[in-house]
Order: structure tokens, then C-alpha cells, then sequence
């Protein structure tokens, strides 16, 4: 009796690692996904990421989160030095050509391509376009926002003024800015501001471009800025004299006090410029009504293009799971999802054309301004010294913004330093 026991035992002692292992649940597929942005806007990630993975039980998203825009862009830089990007990250188009032209992103349009989920066609074109550099496609665009006026409707109320419309024109606006801005106890300090708007290249671009001016010489082959131009120098003086001559936009000391999105969400900002990305914010205000309006117009309609894409790292090891998550994420269920948490205007047509986008039920009520713009759009230039360029540019405007310099100064300081930079980028 013994040895048939044996022979028992020895067999099952060869079948349990067997059976264990067929029990065993497969090893998930793990995609690193990084953003940046708001606690609303992350919330909305977070809800993309847990829809996905509901229907991708196998897959695992790490979903990596950097608050403040300057850190999350630091942040992907050091990562890819470290060689240890995520495996798909979030990123402004404007930001994309250093990371093309070294290699650090593998080209979205193939995959795009390939896709019996989701087309070119189906999306805005200025949002796809604004991912070309090289002639690849190097990202899927995720939104098609403009920068647009959000403004406190109990303001307007409170001082009879007519709410914002298509049909402003700049001097309508600072009309506005200036009945909006209030001493209110008395003491000689503005405590209510008519207008909150940064004082930066991105900002002032659809105004020099509604005046008929230029930002740079050449949108394809760029060898200077082009701001020294009357249109464009008229349209900066306007945009300075806001803050310099006007008083209707809170000086450098009362900015770094508070900044424009906290004062217009305490009610103390009557008009407050910015994209979409604002409205998840926007949608926690409960002391007052609220809206948005188009920008006012000035000589030709323009606004500037905000767009964000989906990027794919060149070092990701399993590229097909990462597309796998940008496609779902780009799909219709992936944008109604996104575009209900207030973040983003679809760039998927179906979708920004749903009620997931245009839901008459929440705020903003106007909500179609953002797709009324959207063939009038404009896109910064995309290359590779682009991003310091901006960023040298940005620090003469606040001079001049601020008082610290006149437009002349500041632009003629603007051209000076960045000339060496456009050398560097051919």
C-alpha cells in the first residue's frame, strides 16, 4: 500500500505548481500616463484612467500627477534625461518640437493611421495640425480650446452693463473694464478690477493678430519677431494701457497678492481671460452667475489656439498598449468623459457637438462660443527654440505690463534677445 502513496503524493506534488499557475490572474500591462494641471482637472484624468481600466480589466494605468505647469514641464525633461519617461504624457503643442527633434517622442500618425476606432477626419483640423512639425504627426490632439473672457454676470448686473457679445469691439471692452472697477470702501485702493489677464506672448498674440499684425516674419521658416510692426505695436500699447494708463487690471503688487483665476473666483474681477481649463474651477463658484464671451474684436477676427496632445514616449517598450490608452482616451467615450468634467472643448467634432460638451444643465451656459471661434484660430509657431523664445518675450510684455519699461523699450529689448535664438533653431 505504501508505494501507491507514494506515487500519489509524488504525483500531486508535480500537478500543484500547474494548477497554481493556471490559477494565477495574468500579469497586467502597466502604461505610465503623466499630467499636470488643477485638483479638478486631475479629477477628470482620474475618471478617464478608471473608465478605461473597467473596460481594459488587464490594464493597469500609473497615472502620475504634477500640480504646477512649470514643475510638470521641469519634470519631463529631468525624466527623459533619466531616461524614464512616462509611458504616455500630456503636452501643449507649442512645447513639442525640442522633444521631436531629439527623438524623445515616437510619432503618433501611424498609429492614427492604423485605427478602426478613430480617424483624422473625425477631429477639429487646427487641433490636429498643431501636433505637424517635420511633417509627422507627433501627438493626438485632446482639446480644441481658445482663449476667451470668462466674466461675473452679477458684476455686469450690478452695474448695468450689457453682458459681453460677438459683436464687442476693444474700446466696448474697456468701457466695461473701467465701469467694473471699483473702490469700494473708499480708501484710495482699487478693491474690484474690471480685467485679470496675463501679461504674456500667449495672451497678447489674437489681439496683434485681430490689428493685423504678425508675431513672426515667417509661421513656417521664422527668422525674427515681428512685433515691431505698427499693427503690432498699436496692438501692444492697447494691451499695456490696461494696467499702465487704464488702472483696470490689478498692478504687479496686487497680482502677486492675488492672482486673476482666485480673484474672479472671490468675486473681486469682473472679466477674466483664459481657455476652457478654467471651468472645472469655474463650476465651484456658488456666490455669483457667471459665463463667457468671445474676446472683443478688433480690425479681423482671430483668437489663439490652445491645444494639448496625447504624446507617446520613443522609449516606451510596449508602444501598441500605450496607443491602446491614447486611442480609447481620443474615442468618443474616452472625450464625453473628459468633456463632462468642464476640462476640455472636444476635439473630436461628434463630441463638442454633444450634450456632453454643450449640456444646457451646467455652466458655462455659453459654452458654444468655444466652437463659434474655432475657424478663426490660431496657432503660435511649432520649433524647436520656440519655447525660450516665448519665454524671453513674456518677460519684456510684463515689463512693459507692469511699468517698468515702455512698449518700445520692451519690444526693442524682445528682438535683441531672442535674435541669437532664431539663428539656433534653423
Amino acid at each position: 500500500m505504501r508505494k501507491p502513496i507514494l506515487f500519489l503524493l509524488l504525483v500531486v506534488a508535480l500537478l500543484l505548481p500547474m494548477v497554481a499557475a493556471c490559477a494565477a490572474p495574468p500579469p497586467l500591462t502597466t502604461v505610465s500616463f503623466m499630467v499636470s494641471g488643477s485638483q479638478e482637472e486631475f479629477q477628470a484624468y482620474q475618471s478617464l484612467v478608471k473608465s478605461f481600466q473597467a473596460d481594459n480589466p488587464d490594464y493597469r494605468i500609473d497615472l502620475r500627477y504634477v500640480p504646477d505647469d512649470g514643475d510638470y514641464r521641469r519634470r519631463l525633461a529631468a525624466d527623459f534625461s533619466a531616461s524614464t519617461p512616462a509611458d504616455v504624457f500630456l503636452l501643449n503643442y507649442r512645447r513639442i518640437a525640442p522633444f521631436a527633434a531629439e527623438g524623445a517622442m515616437a510619432p503618433i500618425g501611424p498609429y492614427l493611421a492604423q485605427s478602426s476606432v478613430i480617424k483624422e477626419a473625425d477631429f477639429f483640423q487646427p487641433a490636429i495640425d498643431a501636433f505637424r512639425f517635420q511633417g509627422e504627426l507627433w501627438c493626438l490632439a485632446q482639446n480644441v480650446s481658445s482663449l476667451v473672457m470668462y466674466y461675473n454676470r452679477t458684476l455686469f448686473d450690478a452695474a448695468g452693463l450689457d453682458y459681453p457679445s460677438a459683436a464687442w469691439s476693444w474700446d466696448d471692452f474697456v468701457a466695461a473694464a473701467r465701469a467694473l472697477t471699483v473702490d469700494t470702501n473708499g480708501d484710495g485702493v482699487t478693491d474690484q478690477y474690471g480685467v485679470s489677464i496675463d501679461p504674456n506672448f500667449y495672451r497678447l498674440a489674437p489681439f496683434i493678430w485681430q490689428n493685423g499684425g504678425e508675431l513672426v516674419d515667417d509661421m513656417e521658416n521664422p527668422t525674427r519677431l515681428a512685433i515691431d510692426s505698427p499693427e503690432a505695436q498699436e496692438a501692444f500699447q492697447w494691451f499695456v494701457d490696461l494696467q499702465v494708463k487704464e488702472k483696470v487690471a490689478p498692478d504687479a503688487a496686487a497680482e502677486a497678492a492675488r492672482d486673476g483665476e482666485s480673484r474672479f473666483l472671490d468675486g473681486t474681477v469682473g472679466m477674466y481671460f483664459n481657455s476652457r481649463r478654467s471651468t472645472p474651477t469655474m463650476r465651484t463658484i456658488e456666490a455669483f452667475d457667471w459665463d463667457v464671451a468671445p474676446l472683443p474684436a478688433g480690425q479681423q477676427p482671430a483668437s489663439v489656439l490652445h491645444v494639448d496632445g496625447y504624446c507617446l514616449a520613443a522609449q516606451t517598450k510596449n508602444k501598441e498598449a500605450a496607443w491602446k490608452f491614447i486611442e480609447y482616451a481620443n474615442s468618443p467615450t474616452g472625450q464625453e468623459i473628459v468633456a463632462r468634467t468642464g476640462r476640455t472643448v472636444p476635439s473630436l467634432q461628434s463630441v463638442a457637438q454633444s450634450e456632453a460638451f454643450l449640456d444646457p444643465a451646467t455652466k458655462p451656459a455659453s459654452s458654444q462660443v468655444w466652437l463659434d471661434v474655432v475657424p478663426v484660430l490660431r496657432p503660435v509657431p511649432v520649433y524647436a527654440m520656440w519655447p525660450p523664445i516665448e519665454d524671453a518675450v513674456n518677460k519684456e510684455i510684463e515689463r512693459a505690463f507692469y511699468g517698468l519699461a515702455t512698449v518700445e523699450e520692451a519690444t526693442s529689448a524682445a528682438l535683441s534677445i531672442t535674435a541669437p535664438m532664431f539663428s539656433r533653431s534653423q
